[in-house]
């Protein structure tokens, strides 16, 4: 860079250019100032000298650069930050926004990196308040200083491992953050008068910083809603226990002004301070009380409430008084029956301006839930008058939601709340404990104001012609918001154990409403309306309904309630569990039947269904039921035409897993071959195809659905005995079918992912069910027929062309591949050294064809695509450490493809993605310690192969070793001891390899710490031996977490 002048023109094409070849060369041409640390002095030269803005950026944002990603020397550090220092002081108020913002990032950042190095960072805190004591510009920059500075230390950035920045913000925790936190109360008291200034702002912004800080380093979600207690130190206790902080705090929010919700923020978190920070009670109760006062003069004037980020956060101030305080205190408080009246006011007018309020009501319904799950351990005589108000709150939030719905039926664009069941029932949480504080009352007013709704749906199932849908649709979305109600109040007793005969009458008269719904959405009219949008919402909470409702009071965690069937039985004949469960079932036949494009309702139903099946005691009282067997008997597309439906193809996995699961728990063969007779009848035709209608749509489909079935019913064989049932069925007889739809569909991805997605669950040893008898040969034939799928699978794969979706053509075929491999390796059900003994080549192929279909994919895509990733290096993993061989008679390029990969999966942020490269790793290092290294003679053809292939790739092992120490040193990793492993064996092979690769890291730090890092180095070897025993291996795991302790200490 020749003159100033030139610098600032490329620094103004840098930032301000349109033409992207112009700023990428201006880019390039001024990277030398971000990556080079002979230029932090040039920076400093254009700090100084420079009048463009877009240059001073330049400089700054280098300098933050070079500060966080280069070991800097400490008196290089101290001088940068003296500097800033001054330059702020003399040219801040002259400054652009953007460019004062990031020297101010560069202060604070140079500040926290030094922060354990040397105390005179400390002193930052200092000069900044100096600042305050000049003129409003200046008083400006001390604020944003002390505000970015609280930012920068409570933020982990890049740069620093997880436990340094933890010291660190240990560290300003004590020393500063009280300072800080009484220079923004000073800051507002004395600019009180001042009303809307900017300075007002940013104290708000910098005693809101502070109380957010994360004092615990529970490293909680700051974009979150929720916040938990906050741990404020103890020597904060004065400050917070002295009335005129939550004062001015109040006081700053009655001004109004757009900073008002700051204020608000402040109040949250002084809100949810611990509540063992006061000295006593009597302290506790008064800043309590100080709180209630305040916020009730906000009820009263209602100020700043019509700003719907004000009353957002109001809501949640409201939420945490019950949060961080028991109802006794409350009720003890001055004004408390004042207090919850307003309250109570303001919740009622909430719920009735729903569409004002949104989600900010559930706060209030948080409050009012908590407080009446407390009334039980009350002693106090003061009246809580909760039973007054909560009735109220109740019929409000019910009347509420039917008021809603006519809004959301008209609204096509809005998002209905009935369309996301989870959702719904996680907004619902807090409603059912309102409701069974009073459930004799709630529950009749409950059933009073939905006993006219389903007489009317009832008299409109019995026409013959359909009244207004429009109506229709308002009735049957009132219906499904009452039956979430019940099912949240049922799920409610569930998760809180709520108990008593009372509660379970109640329980049986509310659940008998939405029982007659079952009966009423199916019958006369509604019969024919499947396909309407407001049906499957009302199919989907009564689904839900019977979800709980079945949790509750039918199987295997459930107790079985004399007192609820005996209502059961008056109301609707239902008396045991049996009766109820042919119920369940029978609306989980009707939705089968008669759903058939509705994926949402289908994928509830079969949820259902097979949380049934799933428990003991319910799927063995399943197999008693009539329509459970004619279901078994009926698996067909008129008793599931869902079947058919190419969108609903996924569930039919869900489907057979849920019959296979019945049907295994009889444990009869002749049962198994009565079930699967649909299929065989299915492979019969499939067989019978010939080759030039083979891959016709119709042909296609059924083989598509075959597949997707028997992968059902392979996950359904939990044991050794099940598992024999299936494998006898299929081999021989079916197997050839799935190499002729390989042969047909190679390049088809929907039939080859259902395919292969099958073999992977047939090849899944879970439970050990692949355990053959000793003189079985099975093991050994199921390996050989999937050595031939995989086989043609890869060679039909690797002669197609590139498409442009290339995870669904061909990654996602590869991955599943990988994982059929990697279980069979790993399955244990056959001795794969027999293959090689007999001249059998099964193994050989499918390890081979598997190998040139990972050689097929760029190393960018595997790490680009997380499942590909993930298969590929627990393929590795496999290979390495019992295949070895194949690795080591590769040639070379593929070789170092392969290991190179293993560095870079070790770098992986994924921890499991690491420790299967540093296990791979090990595996190579050690078998070339324990053969060339140590061995006597290197004699066999994988030895010579491994001495060779590291000879004429001497830094293979130096590389890795450098990247595994880096990744030691530099991050923090919960897989210390796999990386050890690594690092030992590759130690050993070359001590001169080590002791170049430790000059090296200690070379990359400054001079000053040099002495400490290499005695750091020699303890890593203490009592460390020449050899890979596991009880040197341990020692050496050891001595690497002191390392790592010590090597990263100040």
């Amino acid at each position: 860079m020749e003159t100033l002048a030139q610098l600032e023109a490329l620094c103004e094409r840098l930032y301000n250019s349109q033409d992207s070849v112009e700023r990428a060369h201006a880019e390039s041409t001024l990277k030398c100032f971000s990556s080079n640390a002979d230029y932090i002095s040039q920076c400093q030269y254009v700090l100084d000298n420079a009048s463009s803005p877009y240059a001073l950026m330049l400089a700054s944002s280098s300098l933050l650069k070079q500060v966080t990603e280069k070991s800097l020397p400490l008196q290089l550090r101290i001088d940068i930050r003296n500097y800033l220092i001054n330059y702020l002081a003399s040219k801040g108020p002259e400054l652009e926004p953007f460019v004062l913002g990031s020297l101010i990032q560069l202060l604070c950042r140079i500040s926290k990196f030094g922060w354990l190095d040397d105390e005179r960072f400390w002193e930052v805190v200092k000069e900044a308040a100096n600042f305050l004591s000049q003129a409003q510009y200046h008083y400006a920059i001390g604020l944003k200083i002390l505000n970015q500075l609280v930012s920068e230390i409570n933020q982990n950035n890049g740069g620093l491992p997880a436990t340094r920045h933890r010291r660190i913000a240990s560290s300003f925790r004590d020393q500063s953050l009280f300072l800080i936190f009484q220079i923004s109360l000073t800051s507002l008291f004395k600019l009180k008068a001042d009303v809307g200034s900017k300075l007002q702002e940013l104290s708000l912004m910098l005693s809101h910083s502070c109380l957010s800080f994360d004092f615990m380093g529970t490293s909680y979600d700051e974009s979150s809603d929720e916040i938990g207690t906050i741990q404020v130190p103890s020597t904060w206790k004065p400050a917070l226990e002295d009335s005129s902080t939550l004062e001015i705090f109040f006081d700053y929010y009655a001004m109004n002004q757009p900073f008002s919700k700051e204020a608000l923020e402040c109040l949250l978190r002084l809100a949810s301070t611990r509540r063992s920070l006061f000295s006593d009670d009597t302290a506790r109760l008064k800043f309590l009380s100080h709180l209630m006062q305040g916020t009730k003069e906000i009820l009263q004037t209602g100020i700043g409430l019509t700003e719907h980020d004000n009353y957002h956060t109001f809501c949640r101030l409201l939420s945490r008084f019950k949060v961080n305080y028991q109802l006794s205190e409350l009720v003890s408080a001055e004004g408390y029956s004042d207090w919850i009246h307003l309250v109570a006011e303001f919740t009622l007018k909430s719920l009735q301006s729903w569409k004002w309020a949104g989600s900010s009501v559930y706060y209030l319904l948080n409050l009012w839930s908590k407080s009446v799950t407390s009334v039980r351990y009350l002693k106090s005589d003061k009246p809580n008058l909760l039973e007054e108000y909560v009735p109220k709150v109740i019929e409000c939030f019910v009347s509420s939601r039917f008021d809603s719905l006519q809004s959301e039926l008209s609204d096509e664009l809005g998002e209905d709340p009935l369309d996301n069941v989870e959702v719904l029932q996680d907004q619902l949480e807090f409603f059912p404990y309102l409701c069974r504080f009073q459930y004799e009352g709630c529950s009749s007013y409950l059933m009073k104001i939905v006993e006219p709704i389903m007489q009317s749906y009832m008299k409109e199932a019995n026409l013959q012609i359909p009244m207004d849908s429009y109506e229709l649709s308002i009735t049957e979305s009132k219906l499904a918001w009452f039956t979430h109600i019940v099912a949240a109040i049922l799920k409610t007793k569930q998760m809180s154990g709520f108990s008593g005969e009372s509660h379970e009458i109640l329980d049986a008269e509310i659940s008998a409403c939405v029982l007659q719904l079952v009966n009423i959405s199916d019958s006369g009219i509604h019969n024919k309306r499947y396909e309407d949008v407001s049906k499957q919402r009302l199919d989907r909470a009564i689904l839900t309904f019977l979800q709980h409702l079945r949790r509750c009071y039918i199987g295997d965690q459930a107790v079985f309630s004399s007192k609820l069937y005996t209502r059961l039985s008056e109301l609707l004949g239902l008396h045991d569990h049996l009766l109820l469960i042919n119920v369940i079932v029978g609306k989980i036949a009707t939705n089968l039947k008669y759903y058939t494009k509705c994926k949402e309702v289908i994928d509830h139903t079969l949820t259902l269904f097979l949380e049934m099946a799933s428990g003991y005691m319910t799927g063995k009282l399943l197999l008693k039921l009539d329509t459970v067997k004619h279901i078994f008997l009926n698996q067909n597309r008129e008793q599931f035409p869902f079947l058919e439906n190419w969108e609903c193809f996924r569930s039919r996995t869900t489907l057979y897993y849920t019959i296979g699961m019945l049907v295994f728990m009889e444990d009869s063969q002749l049962k198994f071959k009565s079930s699967m007779e649909p299929f065989l009848q299915v492979l019969v035709r499939l067989n019978s195809t010939p080759d030039a209608l083979f891959q016709s749509d119709a042909v296609k489909y059924a083989f598509i659905g075959l597949m997707r079935d028997l992968r059902g019913i392979a996950m359904a064989t939990n044991s050794r005995r099940t598992y024999g049932f299936l494998f006898d069925w299929l081999y021989p007889a079916h197997m050839p079918i799935l190499l002729k739809g390989l042969a047909h569909y190679a390049e088809v991805p929907e039939v080859t992912t259902a395919l292969l997605k099958f073999v992977a669950e047939l090849v899944l040893n879970k439970s050990q069910r692949l355990t053959f008898d000793s003189s079985s040969p099975n093991g050994i034939l199921l390996f050989r027929e999937v050595s031939k799928l995989i086989v043609a699978y890869g060679a039909r794969t690797l002669s197609l062309p590139n498409r442009a979706d290339m995870y669904t053509s061909k990654y996602k075929g590869i991955s599943i591949c990988l994982i059929i491999l990697v279980r069979a390796l790993s399955g244990n059900f056959v001795n794969f050294g027999i293959f090689e003994l007999y001249g059998d080549r099964a193994l050989f192929d499918a390890v081979d064809i598997t190998i040139k279909l990972i050689l097929s994919i760029p190393m960018g895509d595997i790490f680009a695509f997380r499942k590909v990733a993930m298969s590929y290096f627990s393929f590795l993993e496999i290979l390495f450490n019992g295949h070895l061989s194949f690795v080591l008679n590769l040639d070379k390029t593929a070789f170092m493809r392969i290991v190179g990969s293993l560095e870079l999966g070790i770098k992986d942020l994924s921890e499991k993605i690491s420790s299967q490269c540093a296990s791979a790793i090990d595996n190579l290092a050690t078998f070339y310690f324990n053969i060339v290294t140590v061995g006597e003679s290197v004699t066999s053809p994988a030895a010579l192969n491994t001495a060779g292939l590291i000879s004429e790739f001497p830094e293979l092992f130096s590389r890795i070793l450098r990247t595994v120490f880096e990744v030691v040193v530099l991050e923090d990793r919960g897989n210390m001891w796999s990386l050890s492993r690594a690092i030992l064996s590759m130690i050993l092979i070359n001590e001169e390899m080590f002791a170049n690769i430790k000059a090296q890291i200690i070379s990359s730090y400054p001079p000053d710490r040099h002495q400490r890092l290499s005695l750091c180095f020699d303890k890593l070897m203490q009592d460390v031996t020449l050899s890979l025993d596991p009880k040197n291996r341990d020692k050496f795991s050891q001595n690497l977490t002191r390392f790592k302790s010590e090597f990263c200490a100040k």
